[in-house]
């Protein structure tokens, strides 16, 4: 059995911190789940433009407000809490944040920790290059 806090994560190398979010991977591939569970903070004013091109992830809206665009379409979809986005397509979207979010999601296959965007808003593979910053 796996137990732990989200405040003790808080507190690791299990939080990471980039431009517009910061993210505590409570549940990543080295606890051999077959998927990870991060609890992230979207700031209040970002916009986010990603494409999980590598991975699936349902998003699950605990706190706050904004909206989910798709690209391919132009449909934009509101954010509240009890709202779950999921993103079966590897959908384009773009992430608006009107006031700071807190999100449940969850990624198939898992994040390893470290991850961050790269240039098109994805997440890299196992044997890519991972980026510390």
């Amino acid at each position: 059995m796996i137990v732990r806090t989200l405040k003790e994560a808080q507190n690791s190398e299990r939080r990471i911190v980039s431009e517009g979010w910061e993210s505590v991977r409570l549940l990543l591939k080295s606890d051999g789940m077959g998927f990870s569970f991060h609890i992230t903070t979207i700031h209040e004013g970002a916009e986010l433009e990603l494409w999980y091109k590598n991975h699936l992830e349902s998003v699950y809206c605990i706190e706050g407000e904004g909206e989910v665009e798709t690209m391919d379409d132009g449909v934009v979809h509101p954010i509240a809490p009890g709202t779950i986005y999921i993103l079966d397509k590897h959908d384009r979207h773009i992430l608006r944040c009107r006031r700071q979010m807190t999100m449940a999601c969850v990624f198939n296959p898992p994040l390893h920790g470290k991850e961050v965007h790269d240039a098109d808003g994805a997440y890299k593979l196992e044997g890519e290059e991972i980026r510390d910053d």
